[in-house]
């Protein structure tokens, strides 16, 4: 018997966090996902076999409560094929209903390049290229957002892109 009441606020105890973890669950509001689109890509100074790239991004938060992040990581393919890819540990702020364009820098590996010009010579409309835009933005206290986003790329004006229609 004395046992049971030297492990009594111990079980307490537990209880207690797990009804404070549940409680804390359950009061988290339904959160509606970041919208990220393409702003625009400016040539960046390359080395060697490489194309360097800073895309731009309009990060867009529709919910009530702002979003802080403390690092970006960008995947960009193109036609259909990987394109370029890129990191940041950059630090940002997007206010509630708010946006802002954050710059992340981006590689294109020299042979990546030349697949994707010779893919455009097979034919197709070159005027206009199909991309896919996915990644995460890290950090905040509700961890990672990850993100996906599709559009085209109009090759004549080549400093912008399009959102794919919906």
């Amino acid at each position: 018997m004395h046992t049971f009441f030297q492990r009594a606020p111990v079980r307490l105890l537990a209880v207690l966090c797990t009804l404070l973890a549940l409680g804390g669950c359950a009061g988290m509001s339904a959160r509606d996902p970041v919208r990220i689109s393409l702003a625009g890509m400016e040539p960046l100074q390359g080395e060697g076999f490489e194309l360097r790239f800073a895309l731009r991004l309009r990060v867009q938060n529709p919910n009530d409560s702002d979003i802080d992040f403390d690092g970006v990581s960008v995947a960009l393919d193109v036609n259909g094929r990987p394109f370029a890819a890129g990191v940041s540990a950059d630090k940002g702020h997007v206010p509630r209903f708010g946006e802002t364009v954050i710059s992340i820098p981006v590689s294109v590996p020299a042979l990546t390049a030349l697949r994707q010009a010779l893919g455009l010579t097979e034919g197709g409309d070159i005027g206009s290229l199909p991309y896919v835009l996915s990644g995460k933005l890290a950090g905040g206290p509700l961890g990672t957002q990850r993100f996906s986003q599709k559009g085209t790329l109009d090759l004549p004006s080549l400093g912008s892109a399009r959102p794919a229609p919906r």
